[in-house]
């Protein structure tokens, strides 16, 4: 199958509010359209896990990230040009975002993933993903299919192809919030 078919099956999932089990730049993670209610409770029920919990999103670029927040520092700018790591950023203002993917703050955590298959689902479907890990919640999270539960398999909609996997150094993303004061504080590294 090439890979248009298979980005064009996911989309169809992700437009229809479905869920797919779909590798990144980090670990195998689960998506749903990030800006429908719907979609992202399915992604809670798949988890089973608590709501108070927000979601990390992915989006294709800079361009697609700038209609989900509503500032964007000169210094995440040119933190997001040399960082070669995955690295989610907490933006303390999430806009066109529905409030069950974002903080009890308002805050979104979102990452521009390097990975080709990432980039061309998300591009190809014009909105954010979820991407929270493709495990039950409190499980370890998944570095490669084989290590995708059962359960999660069975309860998405549709699983992309792994062939697509390519994690080379298998490691959640680092993370760091943007702070009332400007500043970025790591939360996670």
């Amino acid at each position: 199958m090439s890979v248009q078919r298979d980005i064009k099956e996911a989309v169809n999932v992700l437009q229809q509010c479905g869920t797919i089990l779909y590798p990144t730049d980090t670990i195998w993670g689960i998506g749903c359209d990030a800006t429908r209610v719907k979609a992202v409770e399915k992604v809670y029920r798949v988890k089973e896990r608590v709501k108070e919990k927000s979601l990390i999103i992915l989006v294709s670029d800079m361009d697609m990230l700038q209609r989900y927040v509503s500032h964007l520092p000169e210094i995440v700018i040119e933190l997001l040009a040399s960082v070669t790591d995955p690295l989610t950023i907490i933006y303390p203002e999430a806009r066109n975002l529905p409030r069950n993917v974002t903080g009890d703050d308002g805050s979104i955590a979102i990452r521009i993933p390097k990975h080709d298959f990432c980039q061309e689902l998300i591009g190809t479907f014009g909105k954010p993903i979820t991407s929270t890990s493709a495990n039950l919640s409190g499980a370890a999270s998944p570095f490669s299919y084989s290590n995708v539960a059962e359960p999660i398999k069975e309860a998405v909609d549709h699983i992309v192809p792994a062939k697509y996997q390519n994690i080379t150094n298998p490691k959640p993303s680092t993370i760091v919030k943007i702070g009332t004061d400007g500043e970025l504080h790591i939360i996670r590294n």
